[in-house]
């Protein structure tokens, strides 16, 4: 490149740079003009009869003027709306603004049709506000100018004559700017037509003139003058028809006209060299109204062309088949049972298992205790202490540090150190004696690896904990708005945040610790919990107490959540026999919600009560609301000592099945040993709660992991739900508090009694069979004994369903027929033998009985 090359392109440069400079100073000029006008015009508005006396004042400097920009927005005002065209003046600021931006971005496109816009509206505002606003504040709106004619044309042609030039011009201008005649409006109705009816039917080509548009129009005439030529594609997509692509046709931009032919498989355009030979050869064209530019491709051919089929033989005698469409009904497809719950419930809405104790009032909060403050106190002092001492030791150790945090819980302060690279995580977790040692502490726990997180935890006992009261917990946000069908919450964790979990995901709880370390409160704190957020209706307690005192505060509410055997006197069963009938009578309760939830069709018990709700299940079928019934059992250690096998496989039998239909566990026991807690209980209990035990091995056993062990007490725990152990303070509770939640719900209505569970007889008790005595023989003894004669089976399942009677009665009267001699003894799964033949022999057998 020579030297002259070089000079020419930095001139150009510098020229450039010279030249972008001027357009962004006009433009910001017209810009800032505009603004300036703008305002001016509006305070003017705002103020004219003052700004107009201090117009010719502008020297004047005692004279104050009220305009934004003083005397000059009074002289702007004064000129251009006052004594010239009024609030059209707003249109001249609009063109400073429209034309500094285009200054300033450099555009190429003519702004013409903005100007032509303007000076209309320029011309005739101010016409309209003088003729609209004759009086008042009319002569600032229109001006001298638009006053002044509207004066003249209203002295001439009149009123009347005045208005109609003005909706003439109004509506000519719509004419000229909407494209508004008769031959494109007729256009777009037949367009409107042919889209409703169908896709286009064919794509005939017909004669017609194009029709461009104005802005188009002195570009055409160049193009006319140059010979130059355009090349015209046209694709028309229609549903499962094959189009092929035509070859791009160049034609003069005067005889624009396209052949196109009529097969509607494909499209041929031929290369004819003459647009006369395309015209004598073809009949038919396409009307094509150009709305692009040339040489510009459009997304839509539908948008870019105005397509008509001319009028033929063969496309007339497809227009003449009447086409009618039709849109099929939406078919409701509903069973007679979906009509007949959707009928019920637009009589009598959905079923409320609330209405028996409509008005049972929730427990308020206040019934539990305040103790005032429970904020944490940071302790900077013990805080920087620990932290050296963990330090110094971790360094005398060779154990390098590269980070140290502490998050301060209720009771316990978490340290998390990221130890230096090359350090292993068993060498810090050898080091647990060693820090507690250093620390005087009681309860060092080392969490090596933390999960989630890249550090390592050690848990160090603070010396002044704080309380955590269950009125605190009950009455945070988090558990008076949660959605969870068995809210439990246990307290708060070491981030002092307060920690819930749903007894129907658990599905069942081990909870384990040693006498005095807080079970008996951690107990407390779930039945409270669930109290105060579930209805009577909702949920049932069956209570197992061996130690006879710890649970005994709840029989106040037994006639609303409390669960018992018909016969028996005590909700709250402190009998080891009274327990193997009852955990048997669960798993006959569990057996017969499965029946139910196998005739509904339901999985759970969520969605068969959802069913019910909806009033999909018939009540006359046996279908009814089922409430949850949770299975408390504080010492589960005793029970295993005095029944053994009796207690555990019912325990087993309902961890492993009844979570589907809504029973759910609670199992405490203060010895964990593995005769207590087997592997067939442990297997079916994923969330484990611990408080402190006395050795490693029975935290082991409760929690499959040490920790246990190295529990400060007095309601410290670790939760483990399968996932990862989580350490918490148990919400206190005290005896008094559960005492008079236990009153406020009892003094309330309740049901007649408490939720009766389903009878159970042992086998035991059916195959002991005593003397038969005449006298105490069942009032429905002569009619068993006739249905099981007439039958020839000896069924106590039989006699339940023909007498409609409980298990227990039934068994009874078997057992008063089986000595009277009717039927035989016990056969297992078998029936019983019918000693008598005939109903007549029975008749006989009766009458000598009577007598």
């Amino acid at each position: 490149m020579d030297k002259n090359t070089q000079n020419k392109q930095k001139e150009s440069a510098e020229k450039g740079k010279f030249l972008s400079k001027q357009r962004v100073f006009f433009g910001l000029t017209f810009i800032l003009f505009s603004v300036v006008l703008t305002f001016s015009f509006v305070s003017y508005l705002m103020n004219w009869k003052a700004d107009q006396s201090q117009a010719g004042t502008m020297l004047d400097k005692s004279i104050k003027s009220s305009n934004l920009f003083g005397k000059l927005g009074d002289w702007l005002g004064n000129i251009f709306i006052f004594e010239s065209i009024g609030v059209a003046s707003f249109i001249i600021a609009f063109l400073f603004l429209v034309f500094g931006t285009i200054i300033l971005k450099k555009k190429t496109f003519k702004p013409w049709k903005t100007v032509g816009h303007s000076l209309f509206f320029i011309c005739w505002l101010p016409i309209f506000f003088g003729a609209a606003f004759t009086k008042g504040e009319g002569g600032v709106l229109s001006g001298v100018y638009g006053y002044q004619i509207m004066d003249s044309l209203n002295a001439f042609i009149g009123t009347v004559g005045l208005w109609l030039v003005l909706a003439a011009s109004i509506l000519l201008y719509f004419i000229l700017e909407f494209n508004l005649r008769p031959s494109s409006i007729r256009s777009k109705l037949n367009d409107i037509n042919e889209n409703t009816i169908g896709k286009v039917k064919s794509m005939m080509p017909s004669s017609e003139n194009f029709e461009a548009d104005e802005e188009l129009i002195e570009e055409g005439e160049q193009a006319e003058e140059t010979s130059s030529k355009i090349t015209v594609t046209e694709v028309i997509e229609k549903p499962n028809v094959k189009v092929t692509q035509p070859e791009p046709v160049s034609v003069p931009i005067g005889f624009p006209e396209v052949p196109v032919s009529t097969d509607l498989n494909t499209i041929v355009t031929p290369n004819h060299t003459s647009f006369e030979e395309e015209k004598n050869d073809f009949s038919n064209s396409v009307n094509l109204n150009l709305k692009t530019k040339p040489n510009i491709p459009t997304s839509s051919p539908e948008q870019a062309f105005d397509i008509k089929p001319a009028a033929s033989t063969n496309t007339s005698a497809q227009e003449d088949i009447k086409f009618n469409i039709e849109i099929a009904p939406v078919i409701d497809i509903l069973d007679d049972a979906d009509k007949q719950s959707k009928d019920l419930i637009e009589k009598h809405g959905l079923y409320d298992h609330r209405l028996d104790l409509a008005k049972f009032q929730m427990p308020p909060v206040e019934l539990l205790k305040d103790y005032g403050n429970e904020e944490i106190s940071i302790n900077k002092e013990e805080l920087e202490e620990n932290k050296n001492k963990i330090v110094g030791l971790l360094k005398n150790f060779n154990v390098g540090i590269a980070e140290i945090k502490a998050t301060i819980g209720p009771t316990v302060t978490l340290y998390e150190i990221v130890p230096e690279a090359g350090i292993r995580v068993s060498a810090i977790k050898k080091l647990q004696d060693d820090i507690a040692l250093n620390l005087s502490a009681l309860g060092i726990r080392i969490i090596a690896p933390m999960p989630g997180k890249g550090t390592i935890g050690i848990e160090v006992p603070r010396k002044n904990p704080t309380m955590v009261s269950m009125r605190s917990v009950i009455a945070s946000h988090k558990f008076q708005n949660t959605d969870m069908d068995l809210p439990v919450v246990f307290g708060k964790t070491i981030s002092n945040e307060v920690f819930m979990a749903d007894l129907s995901k658990m599905p069942h709880l081990l909870m384990a610790g040693a006498t005095g370390q807080g079970k008996s409160v951690g107990i407390n704190a779930i039945l409270t919990s669930l109290l105060y957020k579930k209805h009577p209706s909702e949920l049932k307690f069956v209570m197992v107490d061996p130690k006879k005192v710890e649970l005994s505060l709840y029989s106040k509410i037994e006639r609303h959540y409390l669960a018992k055997l018909p016969d028996s006197d005590d909700a709250i069963i402190t009998d080891t026999n009274k327990v193997i009938n009852t955990l048997n009578s669960l798993c006959v309760e569990m057996d017969q919600r499965y029946d139910l939830l196998k005739n509904a069709f339901c999985k759970n018990l969520k969605e068969y009560n959802n069913k019910f709700k909806e009033r999909k299940l018939n009540p006359e079928n046996g279908h009814r609301y089922l409430p949850y019934i949770v299975l408390v059992v504080d010492e589960f250690a005793d029970l295993i000592m005095t029944a053994g096998k009796e207690v555990e496989l019912p325990i087993a039998r309902l961890a492993q099945l009844a979570r589907a239909v809504g029973i759910h566990l609670i199992v405490a026991t203060q010895r964990p040993s593995v005769n207590v807690i087997t592997g067939m209980i442990k297997a079916n209990f994923p969330a484990r709660a611990a408080f402190r035990v006395i050795s490693s091995v029975d935290s082991r056993t409760i929690l499959d992991s040490t920790g246990a062990d190295q529990l400060i007490g007095k309601g410290d725990m670790l939760y483990f739900n399968g996932n990862e152990i989580l350490r918490l303070q148990c919400a206190f509770v005290d005896t008094p508090e559960v005492e008079r939640l236990a009153e406020f719900i009892g003094e309330q209505k309740g049901y007649a009694s408490a939720f009766l569970l389903p009878e159970y007889v042992s086998e035991e008790s059916t195959s002991t069979v005593g003397t038969f005595d005449p006298n105490e023989k069942d009032a429905l003894f002569e009619d068993a004994a006739r249905i099981i004669v007439s039958t020839q089976q000896g069924s106590t399942s039989m006699l339940q369903r023909q007498l409609k009677l409980g298990y227990n009665r039934a068994g009874r009267i078997m057992d008063q027929l089986e000595a009277s001699g009717i039927v035989g003894g016990f056969n297992g799964a078998k029936a019983r033998e019918v000693l008598i033949s005939d109903l007549h022999s029975l008749e006989q057998f009766l009458e000598d009985l009577r007598s």
